[in-house]
């Protein structure tokens, strides 16, 4: 358990980096066209680990329509939606609302799997809420601060939550790190086909020759999507959604500092506030705080 616990914490590192690397891909390259050829790279690699750990086999045909429908909500919709979200909102703005991950998928797990929920736990989610109104609403703009790629980020939270929650109920002969490589490359190809209805130029690719995009490019696609997404899938199937979403509240952290440092974007007060209301939402709405309480009360019984 432990050693899950120490790479979901690496996971939680480079998804952090990763909304500045989008952020600066996507300013650079068509989002959803650049996010068809990341997300496809990660696939083949995830595809490729899985042979050298002997674990690869082809889906049976009872499998490729479940992994069909996960791949609508955790490749094809989330991706799309944070890459769109990136490009129109701050970096900031974009990794804070992504701290609303754990709420998030506590939240369907309570509506999808029936699992029990508390007051305290509500409190939670509403802290959480609180967060994301402030860091969204609060400066000079007041209301109208809110920007349509703020919109799509909470968006793609939302459709991953729920991708969250169809992973966990993944029969036990398909493997999720398996299962996440065809996720990512049928996800991807038709990403790609809707960046060409779109009107997207495949040329614009070539950008990625300048080694410094192109290393960007490959740190988001190789080791945030490829090694990042198997390694949380494989974590959700093992520990459970709920738990598993502990750690991202670490994700909003690193994301918020690498905004800072190498977007050099302004952390301003309300971004510091909102943190604070969405980090105590996530400790308190992903059962942290009861976790704490109860050990206390333990402890207390059998001294």
């Amino acid at each position: 358990m432990i050693k899950i616990y120490m790479l979901l914490l690496l996971v939680m590192l480079m998804w952090g980096l990763n909304v500045s690397a989008i952020k600066v891909l996507v300013a650079a390259i068509d989002p959803i066209l650049l996010t068809s050829f990341r997300v496809m790279t990660a696939g083949v690699m995830v595809l490729i680990i899985c042979k050298v750990m002997g674990i690869f086999r082809l889906p049976y045909k009872h499998e490729w329509l479940t992994i069909l429908y996960i791949a609508v909500f955790n490749v094809i919709l989330h991706h799309s939606l944070v890459a769109v979200g990136l490009e129109l909102t701050s970096g900031i703005n974009g990794a804070l609302i992504l701290g609303m991950m754990p709420l998030v998928t506590v939240m369907m797990a309570f509506i999808v799997l029936r699992q029990r929920i508390t007051w305290l736990r509500t409190s939670g989610f509403i802290l959480g809420f609180v967060g994301v109104v402030i860091t969204t609403l609060s400066g000079a703009g007041g209301l109208a601060a809110v920007s349509l790629g703020d919109v799509f980020v909470l968006l793609g939270v939302i459709v991953q939550g729920f991708s969250f929650m169809l992973i966990s109920k993944l029969k036990p002969t398909l493997d999720p790190r398996l299962a996440t490589g065809y996720l990512l490359v049928l996800g991807s190809t038709v990403i790609f086909l809707v960046s060409q209805i779109l009107g997207a130029r495949v040329q614009e690719m070539t950008k990625l020759i300048d080694w410094q995009l192109g290393a960007v490019f490959l740190f988001s696609a190789i080791f945030a999507t490829a090694f990042g997404h198997m390694t949380y899938n494989y974590a959700i199937k093992k520990v459970g959604p709920a738990e598993s979403a502990i750690f991202i509240n670490l994700n909003t952290l690193f994301a918020v500092t690498g905004a800072a440092l190498f977007l050099n974007e302004v952390i301003k007060i309300n971004h510091a506030v909102g943190f604070l209301f969405i980090l105590c939402g996530v400790f308190i709405g992903t059962g942290a705080l009861e976790h704490v309480i109860q050990n206390r009360r333990q402890r207390d019984m059998n001294s």
